[in-house]
């Protein structure tokens, strides 16, 4: 089975999954908290993604893969899907999460194999 880094790359390139997204033209991964609990987190039996259901234990993988938190900075324009992306966490109140990982890079899926765990 694919180890997490392999896991997340597949979700953020499918378009199966509308809480995860590239951002930052393909420099950090973008997550909408409220549905990826509901969306991802929340799947059972064959369909689950990943082991756990809570967003802590989620978050805390992403921790020990080596992607930092970032704030994002609002100044730059977002393409349109991402745009449409923001919007709707916004009119849901849902918060959205930048994680940064030097090796999880969309123009560079050769890094991913550095993407080790701590």
């Amino acid at each position: 089975s694919l180890c997490f880094p392999q896991k997340l790359w597949k979700m953020v390139e499918s378009d199966e999954f509308r809480s995860i997204w590239w951002s930052e033209g393909g420099r950090c991964v973008a997550i909408n908290e409220e549905l990826f609990k509901e969306e991802v987190l929340g799947r059972v039996g064959p369909l689950r993604v990943f082991a756990t259901q809570s967003m802590k234990s989620f978050l805390r993988q992403l921790n020990l893969y080596g992607f930092t938190k970032m704030q994002r900075d609002f100044q730059r324009s977002a393409s349109l899907p991402e745009f449409l992306a923001e919007e709707a966490a916004a009119s849901a109140h849902s918060q959205i999460l930048y994680y940064y990982n030097p090796n999880f890079n969309r123009e560079h899926p050769h890094l991913l194999e550095k993407c080790k765990r701590r």
